[in-house]
This record gives C-alpha cells, structure tokens and sequence, in this order.
C-alpha cells in the first residue's frame, strides 16, 4: 500500500524542509481546526478515537500491518511492536475516555460547554475547559506509543497538533494519523506529522512561534533549551529523563507463587526491549523469602530465555552491541572474584543478560533486556539503594501480598514514586495514568470559571 502524501512525514527522503513550509502547515492547521473541529461534540471524537484504536488491534488492519512489516526499522522486531500496540490501543475505550474526562477536568462534558461539578455545585460555579488551538509536541524518538498518547489526547481535546517525530522514529505515529485521517478526513487534515534532526533550530523555532502549547519529552538538556527558545505566551508541558525499577516482598516469594512473579517480572523487562522510562532497570528482593534472591535471578534468566524463542529482541547496531558486551564482561569479571556477584546471559548474542548482586545500589541498565537482580533486606535497604536516582523516579513496580501492598505503595509514595503498579504492567499503564504524577488532561487546558448569581 502507497501512502498518499496527507503530511510532511510522506514526502521523499531529499525534500527539503524549510521555516516557511513549517509556518505554513501550522496556519494550515489552525484554519483547519477552526473550520472542521473546534465544535465537534467530544462523544463525536471518543466514538471516532475509539473506533480507530479497534481497528488497528485487528489483525488485518492495513496500517497495523504495514507497521509490523517495517518494525526493524523502529528498531523493534514484529512481536515486541505488536505486543506494545495491542497494549496502547486496547486502552481507546468510551468507559476509559469518559472516566480520563471525569478524572481530569472533573465532568465529562467540560470541554463541550460550562458543566457543574458537585463540589462547583455547593459552591455555586460552573466551569469549561478551552483546548489549545495548536499542540506542538516534540518526540524523544524511543517509544511510539509516548507519542501516540499525546495524539490521542491533543484529538480528545479539539487541538490543531503537529507532530515533531526524532529521526527514523515517524513510522507508528505517521500511519497513526493515516488511520484517522482514514476515517474522519476532517480530523485528519488537523494533524501534521514531520521528522527531523534534533537541533534544527530554524525549523523549531518557525514552530514554537505558531504554537499555544508544546509537549516534549527528552534529556534535561533538551528541555531546558526548548523552553529557553518558547514565546512567552507558550505553555511548555515537559516530560524529563526518568528511570523505573521493581521491588519484590519477601512474602511473594514462595515456592509456589514465585513462578508468577518471575513471569511477571520478564513481562516489564522484555516488553519495548526495556528501552522506555517505565521499564526496570533493577529489581530488588527482600532476602526474606523462601525463594532466594540468587535463586529468583537464575528462574528470570531462564524466563528470558524461554520469551526470547517466541518474543525475540531483535538486533541491534553495533555500538549498541558492544555496550552490553563490555558490560557483560566487567561484571563476569567481577564474577570470578566474588560470591555476591552471578551473571547468566543469552549464549552467542547479547539477546538477554540477568546480573544479580548482593549490592543494594541502583545501577542503570544499558537497557535492551539487560536487567540487575539485587538483594536486599528490605524496602528500606532498597529505598536507600535507590537513594541517588531519588526524583528521577517514574514508576516502581511491586509483588506483594494483597495485606502488605497498600502499606508498601504508601511508603514508595512518600519516597517520591509517581506510579507504583503491579509488577507485570509497568509498561503498561492506563490511559488515566498521571504521567510523571501530573493530570494528562489538565495540563493541556486553559479553566474558565462562571461565578453563578
């Protein structure tokens, strides 16, 4: 199937891109929305939304397709793709769109007309949210599904959206707004998807002065120039480098539960390679069990190995390669001289590697299903382990018994986690998730209270 040239993303790899063509699409947009969205009912686009998300989790879905035959290109192979787009797109419910609605902006017609709350009820107000007329949003370039959320979201709220994809990243999102554009022409021409190099100023900067709102995602580098170079009238939504990891009770590690919670464990590590921000980079074990932590790394190794015959990582560039090697090699090093130290890795490929430590310090994972196993003596111990990525936290996933989690999430809480879920679905998270623990909705909104008389 020939792609039609609906966006920037479709023209040929030697077209030029200049400021002016960037400014040009953006107006584009804007009129667009004016003409074909601002007054769409938000039943009309969670009904359209969630049609689209049905179709691309069927297996003849022409876009769905077309994705999967390209993943190694996204640097993903086919299995891991689709596993990650059947756990986005199951998410586009009504049930789900209007509980985010509620959630978020506390009524589910907010954005169509002033609404009243019970609390604005008592306190005689009614209120609407106003959407930004242009949503620019500036993708990392790891995960589509990062950059198919803010799609999702920017369609919800009636925004104008251009889409700003890194290099070689554009292929999901691209066929993303085909798909819509498939099946509401009118929303279609209100997205614009592009790909460039990171650092092209012109072209930004031609960008950010048609915007009301940038979504970005990136290095703290990244952002802190982003929002240096922003009128002072754009509101900046950004989402920083965060790491995630896992603990694990020892009450959880039973001899006959431990099998559970090793498989759910090499779910979070292999699903997206573990290249995004909710994977874990270490899991720590309370040494309480009856299962050792020692023990639980050799079953996780074994776990690894077993998805990697029917859920390949698939390959990797060379520099990339040697990274995990080199690693591999100081901690087998490391290894032969020290009991607290065990390394199991896929034989003849750089597929997987479990290291387990009796060192409780966070280690960050060069990523790619390499993941550390630690032992600790208790959450504590892990917390303190933990100590220097404190704030940089996202989400931790945790295998506790059902009277011991509540009182563990508290604490996990209180440390400074944004997400604490179940081990299993870390990356994996609800579309009513409050990304790095602000509202998705909300952020993106301008509020208009009516004091009533």
């Amino acid at each position: 199937m020939n792609l039609p040239n609906y966006f920037i993303a479709d023209l040929p790899p030697e077209a030029t891109l200049t400021p002016s063509l960037i400014t040009e699409a953006a107006q584009a947009l804007k009129q667009n929305r004016e003409r074909y969205l601002a007054q769409r009912p938000t039943a009309m686009l969670v009904g359209t939304l969630c049609a689209v998300g049905q179709s691309w989790l069927s297996r003849g879905n022409t876009f769905r397709t077309m994705a999967l035959e390209q993943s190694g290109s996204i640097g993903f192979s086919r299995e891991t793709l689709a596993a990650g787009l059947d756990s986005f797109f199951k998410q586009l419910t009504p049930e789900n769109f209007n509980a985010l609605l509620e959630q978020d902006l506390g009524h589910s017609h907010r954005l169509d007309k002033l609404a009243i709350s019970k609390l604005e009820e008592k306190t005689n107000r009614a209120a609407v949210a106003s959407a930004p007329e242009l949503i620019a949003q500036i993708g990392a370039g790891t995960l589509p599904v990062s950059v198919l959320q803010t799609m999702v979201l920017s369609a919800l709220l009636r925004s104008a959206q251009f889409v700003k994809c890194a290099t070689g990243s554009a292929l999901v999102p691209r066929l993303f707004a085909h798909s819509l554009y498939e099946a509401d022409p009118k929303l279609g021409a209100c997205i614009e998807v592009a790909e460039w190099r990171g650092g092209s100023a012109e072209l930004e900067q031609a960008l950010f002065a048609e915007s009301d709102c940038v979504v970005a995602s990136g290095t703290d580098e990244t952002l802190a120039a982003i929002r240096q170079r922003l009128p002072v009238r754009t509101r900046l939504v950004a989402y920083g480098h965060k790491v995630s990891f896992a603990f694990v009770a020892g009450r959880a590690l039973t001899r006959f539960g431990v099998g559970k919670v090793v498989s759910r464990a090499a779910m979070d590590v292999v699903a997206w390679n573990q290249l995004g921000c909710l994977s874990p980079h270490v899991i720590y074990l309370e040494n309480a069990g009856e299962v050792s932590p020692e023990e639980f790394a050799d079953k996780l190794a074994h776990e690894l190995a077993t998805r990697e015959a029917v859920d390949p990582r698939g390959p990797l560039p060379v520099n990339v390669s040697a990274t995990i090697a080199s690693r591999r090699a100081f901690y087998e090093m490391r290894a032969a001289h020290s009991p607290g130290t065990r390394v199991w890795s896929s034989p003849q490929s750089t597929a997987w590697t479990v290291v387990y430590e009796d060192d409780p310090r966070f280690q960050a994972s060069c990523l790619n299903r390499f993941v550390y196993v630690k032992a600790v003596k208790d959450l504590t111990d892990a917390l303190q382990g933990a100590d220097a990525v404190r704030g940089s936290v996202s989400t931790i996933g945790l295998a506790a018994p059902e009277d011991e989690a509540p009182e563990l999430a508290l604490a996990l809480a209180r440390w400074g986690a944004r997400r604490v879920c179940p081990l299993g679905q870390m990356q994996a998270p609800s579309l009513l998730w409050r990304h790095d623990g602000r509202p998705s909705l909300a952020d993106l909104v301008t509020w208009t209270d009516f004091e009533l008389p």
